[in-house]
């Protein structure tokens, strides 16, 4: 899932990812959760002037994860 994310992948990949996540629900769920960990660094990148991601960016990120997983 992330390599499809990240560039593009094969009609062979994309057919074997598509048919594994119809039968996996695991799966599915954590393709969910990547989309919306997509989403949120894109528009953090995107209020930015300044693209570049610092360690105090880094340890928030983590932060508002663990609370939402509650760990």
């Amino acid at each position: 899932m992330e390599k499809r994310n990240a560039q593009a992948i094969s009609r062979k990949e994309d057919w074997q990812l598509s048919m594994h996540l119809k039968i996996c629900k695991w799966c599915r769920a954590y393709e969910q959760k990547l989309k919306i960990l997509d989403d949120i660094l894109r528009r953090k990148l995107s209020q930015k002037e300044n693209t570049e991601i610092n360690d105090s960016d880094i340890q928030g990120f983590k932060s508002k994860v663990l609370k939402n997983l509650d760990l």
